[in-house]
């Protein structure tokens, strides 16, 4: 399990004076471009492959408040990945300075190409790395029907 501590600032509190949900997934997507850093996937290195994160969905479930001046520990643990690397998906935890679980998220996402803009699979550099992520006990290999499970599909309006 990878963990990040914040400490909640003024901008990161909402009009109730309790973290709001934007700064949930602020800290969410700053502990994963540490953790992916941290397993040799820094954003030079990203770059250099013309490749970059995409999130399909965060779903958030909040327990418990916090405040400004208090600090917040992250958690990550990696719950799946396609066999190309072209998926991921990660369970996020929020845990105040006693322990308490404040929030829980489940967020999937896969790599495009920069210069395509399409989805594609990591290259075989980054997917040895990619293999070695440390593993939730729930975790599974993705296929590309579990980023459509929830069934929302685009609907567009007519102009």
């Amino acid at each position: 399990m990878y963990k990040k501590q914040f400490e909640i600032r003024w901008s990161d509190i909402d009009a109730n004076g309790h973290l709001a949900n934007s700064a949930y997934t602020n800290f969410m997507s700053h502990a994963r471009m540490s953790f992916f850093s941290g397993q040799g996937f820094s954003m030079k290195e990203i770059l250099k492959h013309g490749i970059g994160p995409v999130v399909f969905y965060e779903h958030m479930y909040y327990f418990k408040e916090s405040f400004i001046g208090t600090p917040v520990t992250v958690t990550i643990e990696v719950s799946g990945l396609s066999e190309d690397g072209m998926f991921f998906m990660f369970e996020h935890n929020f845990y105040n300075h006693k322990g308490e679980n404040l929030a829980h998220c489940e967020m999937q996402g896969g790599w495009i190409d920069l210069k395509t803009r399409k989805l594609c699979a990591l290259p075989k550099e980054l997917m040895k790395l990619a293999e070695k992520f440390p593993k939730s006990k729930s975790f599974k290999t993705l296929t590309k029907e579990d980023t459509r499970k929830h069934g929302v599909k685009p609907k567009n309006i007519v102009i």
